[in-house]
């Protein structure tokens, strides 16, 4: 009998949500009408994005810098906090998403969030759905505890989460891996697994 420690990781945006949730707490944080002005002057970036120019770590920086550069971190860290447990987050929600975590954590598997996702939201959401652990992107701040706009580190993104996951919690070798993702970002942390979830096969 098998007697490794189970983990089951989760890919969070698309896969234990309907879409990706930057937008919404964009929306949440600033509303629509800020959101969609800053969004029209972000254009380009997304253009050079588009066609390769701009790499996606660039990206999300040029979105973070354009919304949230010069916060107090914990200022966000409160908003994010309330997004966390917002109707407008939990109407995106997947039911079978629930129903896989909530199988995990009766069966006394350490449930992992690995998410390129930022922190400020996540961190807050993990303790609400019983997760064990939290991989995603974080907020560089300054000496004035000010976001910058920039990821301290890399984008929690495809071979980044693999990584950042081993880091975790050690070689492959020492444990059982459960996976679940939807994209390509996840297409390196799925091929890990012992047993791998798209969205729609749960």
């Amino acid at each position: 009998m098998d007697s490794k420690p189970v983990i089951a990781a989760f890919d969070f945006d698309g896969t234990i949500t309907t879409k990706d949730t930057l937008l919404p707490f964009l929306i949440y944080t600033h509303g629509y009408w800020k959101t969609f002005c800053r969004s029209i002057q972000l254009i380009p970036a997304f253009l050079g994005f588009s066609i390769g120019l701009v790499s996606r770590q660039q990206m999300k920086e040029k979105v973070l810098t354009r919304f949230f550069a010069g916060t107090s971190l914990s200022i966000l860290q409160e908003e994010g906090k309330a997004f966390a447990s917002s109707m407008m987050l939990k109407k995106m929600i997947r039911p079978g998403a629930e129903q896989r975590i909530a199988w995990h954590r009766a069966q006394n598997h350490r449930c992992v969030l690995i998410s390129a996702t930022i922190d400020v939201y996540l961190a807050p959401w993990i303790k609400l759905y019983g997760f064990d652990d939290l991989i995603c992107s974080t907020l560089e701040v300054d000496a004035s505890n000010l976001v910058t706009g920039k990821l301290k580190g890399l984008n929690c993104w495809g071979p980044e989460k693999t990584r950042r996951l081993e880091l975790l919690v050690g070689r492959k070798e020492e444990y059982t891996l459960y996976a679940y993702g939807d994209s390509l970002g996840d297409r390196e942390l799925l091929a890990l697994a012992d047993y791998s979830y798209l969205k729609k096969t749960y």
